[in-house]
């Protein structure tokens, strides 16, 4: 990694940009860069905001240098020359490994800790997993690191239900990167390009690892879903927290909530009464220890179900003063912002990592009467196209 200045800017260089394609801005001056992401969003969501008389703020960029940002990195693995083990990244457009030694962006532990691995089963003579054909052992492996905390979780995702001399394997992994405190074996033997598999089996430590937000501490597995920059996360959060006006007992659905988050930082803060609602099972079970974590069993509720239908069952009998939705980059459905509407909530905060499905679902949102009080664009990938905003609707 090398550092330069442009036009009184710092610009930075990698030896593998080219090949990864990772970092696209990466020679661009950040704050060029950031430029460009608040025109994306005006350009994007500008009449609209105009329309409803609201805000369009300034983007929110990363404090200090926009580096090792990532706390969470991955690795494919492959077979390489002379018996070892390709790892680091596919170049852009193809499955060949580009090997990374250091990466800008990440964590400085995490592609230590990577890296340790293929040295390891290298050793151990452990065989890298073949795509083609469908064989060998190691696939990809992913690390975990804490933002708050030192913890570092490493997932290993193998072809095999069962890791012959894993205790041996567990032990190399120790001695080569000691800042790893947990280690577990996902299995994934399905021809995919997925990386994760839906069975984990903890080798060593508890198998989690720890993690704080706002103040708040969060357990998160090999499958949780967290955002892998904590650091503007916070932004994000406090952004959204703000956005919902609470001053306290008010009723709030989190939609999306995943491992709870959002809802449980909001509670933390603003002693809300949450609701929080996610399909997936598993990460319903993880909202309900973290809430019991930080002590808001009280204040925090969470449920198993698909939040449309949820909505139409239950949701109507009970009075929302404000809903938060954080949906994946897919954006919302027209059925689900339906259900929003029917509910009545006086605010709605929207949190979207993809502002062209926002967009679409914001029209949707305002058509149902609601109007568009301010848009806050956030930088959580600095060096990519890729920009987040929260956005906040009140009742016309």
């Amino acid at each position: 990694m090398m550092k330069g200045t442009f036009m009184g800017y710092r610009t930075f260089t990698c030896p593998i940009a080219r090949d990864c394609g990772g970092c696209e801005w990466l020679a661009v001056p950040y704050t060029i860069q950031l430029r460009r992401k608040q025109a994306q969003v005006e350009e994007l969501l500008g009449p609209m905001i105009s329309g409803d008389a609201g805000e369009l703020r300034g983007i929110v960029g990363m404090k200090g240098e926009p580096v090792a940002y990532r706390h969470k990195a991955a690795t494919p693995y492959a077979h390489a020359s002379r018996g070892r083990i390709a790892c680091g990244f596919y170049a852009r457009g193809t499955h060949r490994i580009v090997r990374c030694d250091d990466c800008l962006a990440e964590d400085p532990r995490a592609r230590h800790v990577l890296n340790a691995v293929a040295r390891v089963a290298a050793r151990q003579h452990i065989p890298a997993y073949d795509e083609d054909k469908g064989t060998g052992v190691l696939r990809h492996a992913v690390v975990r690191c804490g933002y708050a905390t030192d913890d570092v979780l490493l997932t290993v995702v193998t072809n095999v239900p069962e890791l012959r001399r894993a205790e041996r394997f567990v032990a190399a992994i120790r001695e080569e990167a000691p800042e790893v405190t947990s280690i577990v074996q996902n299995v994934n033997t399905r021809r995919t390009n997925a990386i994760l598999g839906f069975r984990n089996k903890t080798l060593w430590g508890p198998g989690t690892m720890r993690d704080k937000l706002l103040g708040c501490t969060f357990e998160i597995g090999p499958t949780t879903f967290y955002q892998t920059n904590p650091a503007q996360t916070e932004e994000l959060y406090r952004l959204a927290i703000e956005g919902a006006g609470l001053r306290g007992g008010e009723r709030v659905l989190d939609a999306y909530c995943g491992c709870g988050t959002i809802g449980i930082c909001a509670a933390s803060a603003n002693d809300a009464q949450v609701i929080g609602v996610e399909r997936v099972e598993g990460a319903v079970k993880a909202a309900r220890r973290n809430a019991s974590m930080n002590g808001l069993d009280e204040k925090c509720s969470f449920v198993a179900a698909d939040a449309t239908e949820w909505m139409a069952r239950e949701g109507r009998e009970l009075r929302f003063d404000v809903v938060l939705m954080d949906p994946p980059r897919a954006g919302s459905t027209p059925e689900f912002l339906d259900g929003v509407a029917s509910l009545a909530p006086a605010r709605v905060v929207y949190v979207s990592c993809n502002i062209e499905t926002q967009a679409r679902d914001l029209e949707l949102i305002r058509r149902n009467g609601y109007r568009i009080e301010s848009v806050t664009p956030v930088d959580m990938f600095p060096h990519t196209k890729h920009v987040e905003s929260v956005a906040v609707l009140s009742r016309r």
